[in-house]
């Protein structure tokens, strides 16, 4: 059955052509077709204007980047057939109940002007120096998120990254590099000739003696170095600059390695004299501590059955009966969308910074322990969380092992979304009247 949509437009089309038809008779001229149907998709249909519109904004961009335009032709079937791949999955949405809200959108449009460096009403000025309206870009940009999200829910079930895939990355040679530890080094050198006198082992020692009390006092490495060291990086405050760990130098590469940034060695000493070396600053590395939190959650999305007013109305009840004393845990269980969490009574365990959306990382963030946040809203839906605990961990080797996932899910999800938008496009209906 064809949808409003599809009858709105089609009724609007047939009185169009009415009209034509009336004008051509009367006026016995040429007349021009306003608008057409250039492709019906299941229930939805493409319109001739939305494909030269689409094209024209393909062909300004090529232009401004100075590449070669293909045949017009060409480009219509490309564009043609982008616009049967949005029309698909808008249709998607449509029966999954996903939508973006005003609000959401908003702060999208917000945080697209700060990444361009403008104000929002700097970035209306731009669009429409461009000849784009604000309210365009908007409508456009919604439905990009619409259909991010769909293509999330979607692909995302279907990409796995198995334990040994991860491991195997992890050893592979760019992998190791990205974790390879660099030092920011200084070093003082006492100097002692090859076969010193007793007065010169003295004059050394004093030497390294008023250093180690100078360093004690909080006088800074490298004015010591300018003062002290026999070294011909002395001028430079002794400064060795970064190094990785096969360019230390032998004489102190297994002490060096061991030090805290703003940490001194104990004196060193071999044939050439008594040496001091400090780290000045460490990078890379696969140690890393944050603070984490343990946090439990409830989900609610929107759904067929469920708008997002229906959607926000169940969270703040849901947050009724946790303030009334309800068992948090088993209002998890009745009532998350999230199964995994639900059937744990909405436990997340211990989450790093950084690990969930930037909606439920700031308001983990801004719960103190034990408290429950009121209801906030992010992608996947609405949600409430509670912060149970809190705890500093060092997940160096976790971080690493979860970016490595990334890549790897990314470079998944990339093939499984050619995949994807292949079979929709195989099982839709779609004819093409271009």
């Amino acid at each position: 059955m064809k949808t409003l949509r599809l009858n709105f437009r089609s009724a609007i089309l047939k009185a169009l052509g009415a009209l034509l038809l009336l004008q051509g008779c009367l006026a016995h001229a040429q007349v021009q077709e306003l608008d057409r149907v250039v492709a019906v998709v299941n229930d939805d249909i493409v319109l001739y204007s939305e494909l030269q519109d689409r094209a024209s904004r393909i062909k300004d961009k090529l232009r401004q980047q100075k590449t070669p335009l293909p045949p017009e032709a060409v480009l219509h079937e490309k564009v043609l057939d982008q616009l049967v791949l949005e029309s698909i999955q808008m249709q998607m949405a449509d029966r999954g109940g996903i939508r973006v809200s005003d609000s959401q959108l908003n702060q999208t449009m917000q945080n697209i002007a700060k990444q361009n460096g403008m104000t929002l009403d700097q970035f209306q000025q731009a669009l429409s120096e461009e000849g784009v309206t604000y309210q365009s870009a908007r409508e456009q940009i919604r439905r990009e998120m619409i259909i991010s999200r769909v293509q999330q829910r979607s692909v995302d079930s279907r990409v796995r990254v198995t334990e040994k895939e991860v491991n195997d990355f992890l050893k592979s040679a760019s992998a190791k590099e990205q974790r390879a530890e660099e030092y920011h080094l200084a070093h003082i050198l006492i100097a002692l000739p090859e076969n010193p006198s007793d007065a010169q082992r003295k004059e050394a020692e004093s030497k390294v003696e008023k250093i180690r009390s100078q360093l004690d006092q909080g006088v800074d490495f490298k004015q010591l170095a300018i003062t002290y060291s026999d070294a011909s990086t002395a001028t430079q405050g002794g400064d060795l600059g970064w190094r990785k760990p096969d360019q230390v130098p032998s004489l102190f590469a297994d002490v060096a390695p061991k030090l805290a940034p703003g940490q001194t060695s104990e004196p060193i000493r071999n044939s050439s004299g008594v040496h001091f070396v400090a780290m000045l600053e460490k990078r890379g590395g696969v140690s890393k501590v944050v603070e984490q939190s343990k946090v439990r959650h409830i989900l609610v999305q929107q759904n067929e059955l469920r708008d997002e007013i229906a959607a926000k109305k169940l969270i703040e009840e849901i947050y009724g009966k946790v303030q009334a004393g309800e068992d948090f845990a088993e209002l998890a269980k009745a009532y998350s969308d999230d199964a995994v969490s639900a059937a744990a009574g909405g436990s997340l365990d211990w989450v790093n910074p950084g690990d969930m959306v930037p909606e439920f990382d700031q308001m983990m963030r801004e719960t103190p322990v034990g408290a429950v946040s009121k209801p906030f809203q992010s992608t996947f839906g609405w949600h409430i969380l509670q912060v149970q605990d809190r705890r500093e961990a060092d997940i160096g080797d976790r971080l690493m092992a979860s970016q490595a996932r990334q890549v790897l899910h990314r470079r998944k999800y990339e093939e499984e979304l050619q995949n994807w938008l292949s079979e929709i496009r195989d099982e839709a209906f779609v004819q093409l009247k271009l």
